[in-house]
């Protein structure tokens, strides 16, 4: 592997693993607010990424790594327990709970949106002529805002695929809670039983229809990010 790619991997992996510990965090946060503490106490509540990575060292470590030497772009997952009883005592506050990971990853997004269109105002940072994941932006100099830029693009993108990935509705992605919030808790509880039996085979589905609508998305948040720059 070559020196540029290896300093790549670990911009993604610096990227990948605050962005996830955010994710989690805000779920457990949100857990801890509506009553529920069991993430809590079990260290969770925290954007110390040491605890996640001990929680699940194979979606925190081994599948981002594989993933990039495999893709050239990373992905995994971590956890934050919560107490399912008392998810259906309160089914809204646990639809609040689910949607606090993805709303997180959107306010990263916004973030590194806005970062580059400030970069972009101070004559910084330029539209590219054709995006990529590692390549939203461009820099008008070598070094620190070549850097800067590249770091921007990973965290706008990825933060973009793990916000819109979760919020599909399908176990066990946050989605699948967090849709309960528009039905009544009686149709919310029902919704969960039904959906838990799929298991991980809705992480099939979800990845079917991700890769369908992503590109769509991706375009439309570039055209948001540059108005008047119609990317197609």
């Amino acid at each position: 592997m070559q020196p540029n790619a290896l300093v790549l991997g670990a911009i993604w992996y610096i990227v990948f693993l605050f962005s996830t510990t955010c994710h989690e965090g805000a779920h457990g946060l949100a857990a801890k607010l509506g009553g529920d503490l069991t993430a809590f106490h079990s260290g969770q509540v925290t954007l110390n990424p040491i605890p996640h990575i001990r929680r699940e060292p194979f979606g925190t470590v081994l599948v981002p790594i594989l993933s990039y030497l495999w893709g050239g772009w990373m992905i995994g997952w971590a956890s934050a327990p919560y107490d399912p009883v008392w998810q259906r005592r309160y089914p809204r506050r646990a639809a609040w709970m689910a949607l606090a990971g993805p709303a997180a990853n959107l306010i990263l997004v916004l973030l590194a949106g806005t970062a580059i269109r400030g970069g972009a105002m101070f004559g910084v940072f330029h539209a590219p002529t054709t995006a990529t994941f590692t390549k939203i932006v461009e820099a008008d100099a070598n070094g620190g805002p070549a850097f800067a830029a590249t770091l921007l693009s990973i965290l706008f993108v990825l933060n973009l695929v793990l916000a819109t990935f979760n919020l599909l509705p399908v176990p066990p992605l946050d989605g699948r809670t967090g849709i309960t919030l528009f039905m009544s808790e009686d149709a919310a509880l029902r919704f969960l039983e039904l959906t838990q039996r799929f298991g991980f085979m809705g992480i099939f589905l979800a990845w079917v229809v991700f890769e369908k609508v992503f590109g769509f998305i991706f375009t439309l948040s570039l055209n948001l990010l540059y108005p008047g720059a119609r990317y197609g």
